[in-house]
C-alpha cells in the first residue's frame, strides 16, 4: 500500500497492493497504520450502473472521513474543498478510481464529495468515520456552473434528492464553510 500526497492538505490517494496469480488476485483495500485515521468504524458499498452521479454530498455536523476504493468498475471521483482556511477552498479534486488500476482516495472531514460511474456495473466500497445522519446532510448541485466540472456524461442519472440540491453559492450564503 503506497501513500499518494495530492496538494489538497489530508487528501490522499492510495496506491493498493494487488496481488495476482491464475485463480485471480486479493488486494488489500485498508491498514489503519498506514491510513493513519483515528477509526473508520462504519462503512458500506454501492452497486451502480454506468451514468449515475451520486452526490455532492456532506454533512455539516458528525462530519465524515470517506475512505473510497472500487471493488468492480470504474468511477471518476470529485471532491469540493469546503473546510474554512484552506488554501484550496472551493477547489474541485478529480481521481478516476478502478478496480484496475487500484487507487483509493482519503477523503478527510469539510469535503463535498460526488463520483460519476463509468462502466456497466460499479460497486463502490466506503468506510466512514462517523454515521450517516441525514438530519445533518446536504449536499451541492453536480452540474454547478461555478465549479466548472467536465463530467463525460451530460445527462447522467440522478436520484430525486441529488437533483434538487443547492449550488456552491448557496452553500457559502448558508455556511460560509465546514
Amino acid at each position: 500500500m503506497q501513500i499518494i500526497k495530492t496538494k489538497f492538505k489530508d487528501l490522499k490517494v492510495i496506491k493498493l497492493k494487488k496481488n495476482s496469480d491464475k485463480r485471480g488476485y486479493l488486494k488489500e483495500t485498508f491498514r489503519k497504520n498506514k491510513i493513519q485515521s483515528k477509526y473508520l468504524p462504519f462503512s458500506y458499498y454501492v452497486n451502480s450502473k454506468k451514468n449515475v452521479i451520486r452526490g455532492f454530498h456532506f454533512q455539516y455536523k458528525f462530519q465524515q472521513i470517506k475512505y473510497i476504493t472500487v471493488l468492480k468498475g470504474k468511477i471518476l471521483d470529485c471532491v469540493i474543498d469546503l473546510r474554512k482556511k484552506s488554501k484550496t477552498f472551493g477547489k474541485v479534486y478529480k481521481i478516476t478510481l478502478s478496480e484496475k488500476n487500484s487507487l483509493s482516495l482519503y477523503i478527510p472531514e469539510g469535503f463535498a464529495h460526488a463520483y460519476m460511474t463509468l462502466e456497466k456495473e460499479n460497486i463502490v466500497l466506503y468506510n466512514l468515520s462517523n454515521y450517516y445522519k441525514p438530519s445533518f446532510e446536504s449536499g451541492i448541485i453536480w452540474n454547478d456552473n461555478d465549479l466548472n466540472i467536465n463530467w463525460p456524461f451530460k445527462k447522467p442519472f440522478l436520484s430525486l434528492k441529488d437533483k434538487s440540491l443547492p449550488t456552491f453559492r448557496n452553500f457559502l450564503n448558508k455556511y460560509k464553510y465546514l
